[in-house]
């Protein structure tokens, strides 16, 4: 068995779809084509999140603090962030 890079067991435990469909939820819509005109981008962009092309950049994590309320540290704990400390490339 190989042991595992840091950056791998992080990626374990990262589920953007946890985080997607809590909002969807939250804000009482059906689909993904309604959280993306509530988060003001396109369609598309929430598709590749949920496939994993993509990640959750600042902005969309700023974007969907306003508009459900959630704290940042709740957003990125819901798609499996634990990190204490947030740091960009």
């Amino acid at each position: 068995m190989t042991p595992l890079l840091a950056n791998e067991s992080e990626d374990l435990n990262y589920d953007p779809n946890n985080l997607l469909d809590t909002l969807v939820k939250h804000l009482n819509l059906k689909t993904d084509v309604q959280l993306s005109q509530v988060l003001d981008v396109s369609p598309p962009v929430i598709s590749k999140v949920r496939h994993r092309r993509l990640a959750i950049g600042a902005t969309l994590l700023v974007s969907m603090h306003e508009v459900s309320g959630l704290s940042i540290k709740e957003l990125r704990e819901l798609m499996g962030d634990r990190r204490e400390k947030f740091r960009g490339s």
